[in-house]
C-alpha cells in the first residue's frame, strides 16, 4: 500500500507544486490524477519514487518511509515501481529489446549493462513482456523507428521488466490520437487486473477516465480537491467537475475539457 501524507513540494523558483496533499493507494487500485496542465499531476508521481524531492511530508510504501530513504533503500524501492512517461523516455538509437533491458537495470550489474550483458533469463523475460503489448516481430529495430503507440508499448515492457508492484504513468497518452490512447489504457487494464500490478496514472480525458479507473483523485493549483470512486466519477456534478477545472471549464461532452484554462 501507498500512503501520502501531507506532501508538498516547493521548487527553486518559489512555485508551490503540491500543496499538504494526503491519500492512500491501495494494492490492486486503477487509481487515476486528474486536473489541468500545471494542477500538480506530474510532481506528485515523480515524488513517489523521488525523481523530484519533496520539500516537506511523508511517503510511505509499504511501510517504508520513501522520503528517508537511503541510496541503498530507494534502489530497493526503485525495483518495485515502474515508470512509464508522456514522451516515452527511450533510447532513441538502440534496439526495441535493449530498451526493454534496461527495465532490468536495478536488478544486474552496472558494468554488465553498460556492455549489454544481460543473462537469458533477462532476455527471455524481456520478449515475454513484448508479447504481453503484441510487439514481438519489432525487438531488433531502433526505437526511432516506431510510431508513438509502439514506442508507449515500448515503455509498457520496460516497466514489466522490474517486476513492480506498482506503475506510475505519467501522462502515458497525451501524445496519441483516441484508438491508440485507448489501446494503451488497455494494455494498463490487463496489467493491473491479470497481474494484480498497482496503477496509478494521470489522465485529461474524462471518457477514458470513467472507462478505466478504480478511483479518482482530482488536483488544482496543488491542492487535492477531490475524491471518488469509478461510480462517483461517473455522477459528477459540474460544481464539482469545476472546483477541479474552474469556473470558465465546461464539458463539451463526455470526453472533452474546454475553456479558457485549458486552451
Amino acid at each position: 500500500m501507498l500512503e501520502i501524507r501531507n506532501l508538498t513540494k516547493i521548487y527553486d523558483d518559489g512555485t508551490r507544486a503540491l500543496k499538504n496533499v494526503s491519500f492512500k493507494v491501495e494494492d490492486g487500485e486503477f487509481l487515476v490524477i486528474i486536473g489541468l496542465s500545471g494542477s500538480g499531476k506530474s510532481t506528485l508521481l515523480r515524488c513517489i519514487n523521488r525523481l523530484v524531492e519533496p520539500t516537506e511530508g511523508v511517503i510511505l510504501w509499504n511501510g517504508k518511509d520513501v522520503t528517508k530513504a537511503d541510496a541503498a533503500t530507494l534502489r530497493q524501492v526503485r525495483r518495485q515501481i515502474g515508470m512509464i512517461f508522456q514522451h516515452f523516455n527511450l533510447v532513441k538509437r538502440s534496439s526495441v529489446l535493449t530498451n526493454v533491458l534496461s527495465g532490468r537495470l536495478g536488478y544486474v550489474n552496472p558494468w554488465a549493462s553498460i556492455l549489454h550483458h544481460f543473462p537469458s533469463s533477462d532476455r527471455k523475460r524481456a520478449f515475454e513482456a513484448l508479447e504481453m503489448v503484441g510487439i514481438t516481430d519489432q525487438a531488433e529495430k531502433r526505437a526511432d523507428e516506431l510510431s508513438g503507440g509502439q514506442q508507449q508499448r515500448v515503455g509498457i515492457a520496460r516497466a514489466l521488466m522490474q517486476e513492480p508492484s506498482m506503475i506510475l504513468a505519467d501522462e502515458p497518452v497525451a501524445s496519441l490520437d483516441p484508438v491508440l490512447a485507448h489501446s494503451i489504457l488497455g494494455y494498463l487494464e490487463d496489467i493491473n487486473k491479470k497481474r494484480d500490478i498497482t496503477i496509478m496514472c494521470s489522465l485529461h480525458y474524462l471518457d477514458l477516465v470513467q472507462q478505466y479507473s478504480s478511483r479518482v483523485i482530482g488536483l488544482r493549483d496543488g491542492n487535492l480537491v477531490y475524491e471518488g470512486s469509478n461510480a462517483e466519477i461517473r455522477k459528477m456534478t459540474d460544481s464539482q467537475f469545476k472546483e477541479i477545472y474552474g469556473e470558465e471549464a465546461v464539458r463539451v461532452n463526455a470526453g472533452s475539457i474546454s475553456g479558457g484554462q485549458n486552451e
